[in-house]
Formats: C-alpha cells, structure tokens, sequence
C-alpha cells in the first residue's frame, strides 16, 4: 500500500536520497527542508520536479515552522503515515572546548527537532490509530565516544523517545524505530554541510598534541573504514523502504544498518534487550 511520508532534512545526504528512493516505490513524499527560497532552493526545485514529490519548507529548530509544515501537509494530503525524522547535525571537538551555546545549538536539531515533530503528527496519527516514526539516530547511539560527546549524547536522547514512546504509544497503533547507521560518507562526515563543533579554541589549545592527534587518528581509522568496506548511503535509504514495507507489527524497535560493525552492533542491541528484559522483571514481578 502506498503512503504519506514526511520525511525532515531532504536537502542533502541520507535524506535526500531517501525521498528519491520513497518516491520511486510509488509512497508520496513530502521533502521537508529549510531555506527553500534561499540556499536550498536549488536542490528544493529538483526534488519538486520528480514525481511523488511535494517539497515543504520546515526548521526543525522552530515550534511554529513544525507546525506551520505538518498542518500544511494533513490539509493537503489528509494524513501522515510515516515520519521520518533525518535532520541533524554532527559536530566534533573535546567536550570541555564546546561552548552551552553550541551545545544547545546541536540538542535544538537532533533532540528537541525531534520532539516537535513528535508533537505536530501525532494528534493525527493517534486520530487514525495508525503510523510508523523512523528516527536516525547513530551506530554508537548505545555507548560513547571521544570527541563526539555531544553529538552522541543528543542521540542517546532519541533513543529514549524512541524506546519509551514505543510503549506509550502501542495501544494507539502507532510503531517507533530507530535506525542506526555506521558512518557514510554524506556530506555530514566528508565537511560539506557545516555542522556545530567545538568553539573554545583556547581550551583545545591548553590539551596540546595528544588530543589533537587523537582526534585525527579517530578520524583517519574512520575514513579508511568507510573505503574499506565501501559505504554506500543509498543502504540507509533502502533500509528505511524495507522498514515501511513490513506488515504491521514486525518492525523492531532498533534497525542498525552498519557493515563496518562486522554483526557487533545486532549483538549489542540483542544484549541490551535482554538485560532490560531481566531489570524489568526485578522491578515488575
């Protein structure tokens, strides 16, 4: 059955690549990207000019943009069956060198993003009893890493909307996964698309070399691994069509989508249900 999917951050990488590839199994899209007038209006107009396409203008940073957006797309379309919450941004540096302004910067797209969306389909999705909400969140979304703490820990909050609302929404019909990806190279990871990195130059500064040299030599093991094991995003907007295309009720709550992983990260995520199964039954019984 073809459906209504709103999809957020159509402009570049994952994303974009998404809507084309939702577009083509026949779903209706409706790309939601900022600035379709200004600096995406480019790519906003390619989009618009593919079939099964419709472009919306939405900043996840804004309560009324969200809203303005999603209530534009129920009265046009009548429904929203699938969400797909894909804007972020990444950013890079020692945790102690990243300003609280920067930080909020990163929470208001990754974390408090995706709450306002939460808030804008859902009246109309628990209405319908029915609809599926896909949350890109991060391959280390279940442990940390240096250099990468906030971004990390905005993911981490995802995953918690992803994994409560799973319960509070169950009885409303309404599904909830989040879909893990490795690293691609999209224009997130090779320095195209600007994200929010660390700003206090003088605290990196005070950790020297070593810091720096760690950071480059994490960065280094990653690029590699990505032409190693050829990392093509197109697997991630493949994975989110095979998600839509399940019957009702199959879906898993965490979907990773890593090569790079090698397996590790399903027995990461099979641990970490298991152990909670065995705290909820300490607590429940």
């Amino acid at each position: 059955m073809k459906k209504i999917i709103f999809i957020t951050g159509t402009s570049t990488g994952f994303g974009k690549l998404t809507a084309i590839t939702l577009a083509k199994a026949g779903h209706t899209v409706i790309a939601g990207m900022r600035d379709v007038k200004g600096k995406n209006a480019a790519v906003a107009k390619e989009l618009a000019a593919l079939p099964n396409i419709d472009v919306e203008e939405i900043d996840v940073t804004s309560d009324t943009s969200v809203q303005t957006a999603f209530e534009a797309t129920l009265k046009k379309h009548g429904k929203i069956d699938v969400l797909v919450n894909n804007a972020g941004v990444a950013g890079f540096g020692l945790l102690e060198a990243f300003s609280i302004d920067q930080i909020r910067k990163m929470f208001e797209v990754n974390f408090y993003g995706v709450i306002r969306t939460y808030q804008a389909v859902l009246p109309a999705m628990r209405a319908a009893k029915s609809g599926l909400i896909i949350n890109l969140t991060s391959g280390a979304s279940g442990h940390t890493l240096p250099f990468m703490v906030p971004y990390l820990a905005s993911k981490f909050g995802v995953e918690s909307i992803t994994e409560g609302l799973q319960d509070e929404l169950s009885e409303y019909g309404i599904e909830n996964v989040s879909i893990q990806p490795g690293v691609f190279p999209t224009e997130m990871n090779n320095g195209i698309k600007a994200g929010v990195q660390s700003d206090k130059a003088e605290v990196t500064a005070a950790y020297g070399e070593t810091a720096a040299n760690k950071l480059n030599a994490i960065g280094t093991a990653l690029f590699g691994k990505m032409a190693q094991f050829d990392m093509d995003p197109q697997q991630i907007a493949d994975g989110i069509l095979n998600l839509i295309n399940m019957e009702k009720g199959t879906r898993p709550l965490r979907y990773p989508i890593d090569p790079i992983a090698q397996g590790t990260d399903h027995e990461f995520i099979n641990a970490r249900r298991d152990i909670k199964n065995k705290w909820v039954a300490a607590y429940t019984s």
